[in-house]
């Protein structure tokens, strides 16, 4: 009997993924690849390259390790092919096979290159998530909003976590009313867990630094974790250290302090790890053991269950072109700023910076700073995913592009967001300590001092009028709006146009 292909992506690295599980350990071989296809198709921080890579390699070991024939290829090897496609049809002629199992990827591109290859390919559901594609298309059938809320309360139901009998513990879905505190002024969370590079690690930063040192982000210092052993330990600490105030600073933001109490393992969720219902667990044991409160815990859990497992649902409910809406028309380029060209806002200075550092920002500063400000500036929507696919360690398409193209910039017209997320500075002074030191002035409408969110702010508003005045949700900014002195608005969209002009010709902000 032949052997069969077992092709194991870069985000698959899970011991019980659906193709090891269907593999014949005496006749197959698993196909790994580093292929320059996988690392350039957009610009990748050299931190997620080498995350990814290093992980890829420690999991190739452990399968060789219990009995697996694996073949691998590396990014350096001769021979390679630079694509998983290539890459499995030179290890079918090598080895005579004439079929791959795979599990079914995270993005629409490899599924389809998948689909195109010259030999048979049986792509098996990736049972990791707690809802299938299918699953999640029925429950959207016939509904004229997708909301998250309403299928994060199913998937309560469905995994039992946090219920009592049939009814939420503590009587309450969710307790954002808690979680929106403003920044404690001199406690900024526990120390991150760091991991000094072993002999695979420091190898392949080596790798990355030679051939991607032109990438925007800083390679060194690197202290993720690229093992499970190492993903467990992330895990362990968040529980005992992040978890217990999690909640009630999740949206905070405080300038030069990254982590706070997040617990940054979603990089490790989504390479596979961890395992989303491992972690949840976990947190729920601590709250039931008085360890954390259920504040915190809820909001956790409602991240992976909810949220995570929403946006999975919608990119493959949408299909393919769902990175190429952009309902409001937005057309400008990506502000040179977001690569770290010089900008007098403290805000967007520090969340970059942040990101070149470590290739992570939390879910606030991507949607309130980064996100919020390409949206009133009318960027690119599918220029500004690319960012976020590219600089973000924890970025693969299946869960950034719903954040993106519908949280983030509303590009799908109103299929995950019920409306914009787009704040003036208001928001941003309240939530974060960025406008205490900032060259402009968060209370000045305008003039020069003026916060460019404020003017970019009330400009989205007016020129999208047609589209979001009848939105109940947003009737108060244009009451807000038609209060004002028409000379003042007037002067609020002059400086405005001209802001934009400014960045459109390559000024600094």
């Amino acid at each position: 009997m032949k052997p069969r292909l077992i092709l194991i992506l870069g985000d698959q690295l899970s011991a019980d993924i659906a193709a090891l599980r269907h593999a014949d350990k005496a006749r197959d071989i698993v196909v790994m690849a580093e292929v320059a296809d996988e690392a350039s198709y957009v610009r990748h921080h050299p931190k997620k390259i080498a995350l990814v890579l290093t992980a890829m390699r420690k999991f190739a070991a452990r399968l060789e390790q219990a009995g697996w024939h694996v073949a691998y290829t590396r990014l350096d090897d001769d021979g390679n092919t630079g694509s998983i496609p290539g890459e499995l049809i030179r290890h079918a002629s090598q080895h005579g096979a004439e079929e791959v199992v795979a599990t079914l990827p995270g993005e629409w591109r490899l599924i389809n290159a998948l689909n195109d290859l010259p030999l048979p390919v049986r792509q098996l559901a990736d049972d990791r998530f707690l809802i299938s594609p299918a699953d999640f298309a029925d429950w959207a059938r016939g509904r004229k909003e997708l909301r998250m809320e309403w299928f994060y309360r199913e998937m309560r139901r469905k995994t039992g976590l946090l219920m009592d009998g049939d009814a939420p513990a503590g009587r309450a879905w969710n307790y954002d009313h808690q979680n929106r505190k403003a920044p404690p002024k001199h406690d900024h969370g526990p120390k991150r867990m760091v991991f000094e590079p072993d002999t695979v690690v420091s190898e392949v930063l080596d790798l990355v630094e030679a051939r991607f040192a032109e990438n925007f982000g800083t390679l060194r210092p690197f202290g993720f974790a690229t093992d499970r052993d190492q993903a467990l330990a992330v895990l362990d600490h968040f529980i005992a250290h992040g978890l217990p105030r999690f909640g009630d600073y999740q949206d905070a933001m405080i300038a030069g302090a990254p982590w706070l109490w997040h617990a940054v393992i979603s990089p490790y969720l989504n390479l596979g790890l961890l395992d989303p219902m491992e972690v949840c667990r976990r947190a729920e044991e601590a709250w039931k053991a008085g360890a954390a409160p259920l504040n915190a815990v809820e909001g956790f859990i409602r991240q992976i269950i909810g949220w995570r497992e929403f946006v999975r649902g919608v990119y493959f409910l949408e299909g393919p072109d769902y990175t190429s809406r952009n309902v409001l028309g937005h057309d400008r380029g990506l502000p040179a700023l977001y690569w770290g060209a010089r900008t007098d806002m403290r805000c967007l200075q520090d969340v970059v910076r942040q990101v070149r550092d470590h290739a992570y920002a939390h879910h606030i500063q991507r949607l309130m700073i980064t996100g919020n400000f390409a949206l009133l500036a009318g960027v690119d929507p599918h220029e500004v995913h690319e960012w976020y696919l590219a600089v973000f360690a924890d970025a693969f398409e299946w869960v950034e592009a719903p954040n993106t193209i519908g949280m983030s910039q509303f590009a799908d017209g109103g299929l995950v967001a019920s409306k914009p997320y787009v704040s003036s500075g208001n928001y941003i002074s309240k939530m974060s300590n960025y406008c205490r030191d900032c060259a402009y002035d968060v209370k000045a409408k305008t003039g020069e001092k003026a916060c460019p969110f404020n003017l970019l702010y009330w400009q989205f508003v007016d020129r999208h009028r047609d589209r979001f005045e009848s939105n109940p949700r947003m009737a108060v900014m244009y009451r807000n709006w038609d209060a004002r002195d028409p000379d003042e608005r007037g002067r609020i969209l002059q400086e405005a146009e001209a802001l934009l002009r400014g960045l459109e010709e390559g000024d600094s902000i």
